[in-house]
């Protein structure tokens, strides 16, 4: 009869690994949470603590097996071969496509990021997981803000609005306008809600300050929200 051990021999190196991959792949995922993306602390930390369990399962899960029977074969890249390939799936959810404009792609890489981190950690390299998640906090942190100041400059500027149907749209180029910023294309949508999407395309290249703008534009009667993206 098979014996059952509640206590594993090495139950305190499982402890001290999924507490490790919970708090790496945790602050990666805090970093996330505090800029409101759409997956976040809890996504991070399930993602990082699964692939370490994944992990475990493939270094010792079949520890009985191996030393039972002489012609079972370990191969402990199997399962974190599935997990990475896997992961895709997750990634995929977070990135959002709106016409020309794509976001999450970075969420979605900072999730894959996690995965490898946690399979890691699960092989007890402590080392190469805590030196990853530094370079990857390091990445969203500061790499965005040099993105933003350095290359902003060159991308395309996209307002996307919902409006009444009794918008006038000289009240919202007469924004732009006022700024000498302008304007590539609009492009006018109606929408299940009765209201209409409106998307004001600008050309490249312009400085303005976009604050001042998403302003004036809130404080147009017919407008009810509006959205800068890049």
């Amino acid at each position: 009869m098979e014996s059952f051990d509640l206590i594993h021999e090495n139950t305190s190196l499982f402890f001290i690994r999924l507490l490790a991959a919970l708090l790496l792949s945790g602050m990666i995922g805090f970093e996330r949470e505090i800029k409101n993306h759409s997956a976040g602390f809890r996504t991070h930390i399930l993602v990082g603590v699964g692939a370490c369990l994944m992990m475990l399962l493939s270094l010792y899960g079949f520890e009985e097996y191996i030393d039972t029977y002489e012609n079972v074969r370990f191969d402990p890249a199997r399962i974190p071969s599935y997990v990475i390939s896997g992961i895709g799936f997750l990634g995929a959810g977070t990135i959002i496509v709106n016409g020309m404009t794509i976001r999450g792609l970075t969420t979605a890489a900072s999730i894959w990021a996690v995965a490898g981190i946690g399979l890691v950690v699960g092989a007890g390299m402590y080392d190469v997981a805590l030196l990853t998640t530094l370079i990857v906090l390091l990445s969203l942190v500061f790499l965005n803000k040099i993105e933003r100041n350095k290359f902003d400059f060159h991308k395309k500027h996209t307002y996307y609005l919902v409006v009444n149907q009794g918008i006038q749209l000289d009240h919202v180029t007469e924004v732009f306008l006022k700024k000498n910023v302008q304007i590539s294309q609009i492009n006018m949508k109606y929408n299940k809600r009765g209201s209409r999407n409106l998307l004001v395309e600008l050309k490249k290249g312009q400085q303005y300050d976009h604050a001042v703008v998403m302003d004036e534009l809130m404080n147009i009667s017919e407008v009810i929200e509006v959205d800068h993206r890049y």
